[in-house]
């Protein structure tokens, strides 16, 4: 079944600037305007569909080990290399890697869905066992067993929505191992299968 997500369909004014000087305004101003931005059910309801690679963002600060789970990780530039990746406004482990001098991103493999869980759960000791990690050659804690990983130095933060994006600028690169991605679909973990 194909669901029309309102607000997306409708056709564009000739002056694109007008318009998303409009845009900008109504951001500021908090006031979306009827039309203007999509039910926030059906919004989700479509990300949904799209499957998105799971990594483990990583830091230390003060000694103290931190990470989250995160399935907006992108790249963003080669030249200079630049990642970047989503975090709620409200998150709690944010802080901690906001006050580190760089992070980790652990990209996890097809079987790393439980490490996914884990690090994406609350009340829980994230670096406790079965969690095997160890300090990476500027602190950050590297997951074990991922496919690869990248140590980043912090390039740009902006408020953007609800949410914090966070681009880095990668010092170093590592790939483990050629084995499949672990993806985020539907709401639950899954394996990627190539096309014959």
């Amino acid at each position: 079944m194909t669901e029309t997500v309102p607000g997306l369909l409708r056709g564009r004014p000739a002056d694109h600037g007008a318009d998303l000087r409009e845009g900008r305004a109504a951001r500021r101003s908090g006031d979306h305007g009827p039309g203007r931005s999509v039910d926030g059910g059906a919004f989700r309801r479509a990300l949904a569909v799209h499957a998105a690679g799971v990594v483990v963002i990583t830091a230390q600060s003060g000694g103290v080990p931190a990470g989250m789970t995160a399935t907006s990780f992108s790249s963003v530039s080669l030249d200079p290399p630049l990642v970047a990746f989503y975090v709620d406004q409200d998150s709690t482990t944010w802080p901690r890697l906001r006050a580190a001098d760089h992070f980790a991103v652990n990209i996890l493999g097809s079987d790393q869905a439980e490490l996914a869980a884990r690090f994406a759960g609350r009340g829980v000791d994230r670096f406790a066992a079965p969690t095997r990690w160890s300090p990476g050659p500027l602190g950050a804690p590297l997951l074990r067993d991922v496919s690869a990983h990248l140590v980043c130095l912090p390039y740009e933060t902006t408020a953007v929505g609800d949410h914090i994006l966070v681009v880095g600028l990668v010092a170093e690169a590592v790939v483990h191992g050629p084995g499949r991605p672990l993806l985020y679909h539907q709401g639950r973990f899954g394996r990627f299968i190539p096309h014959p």
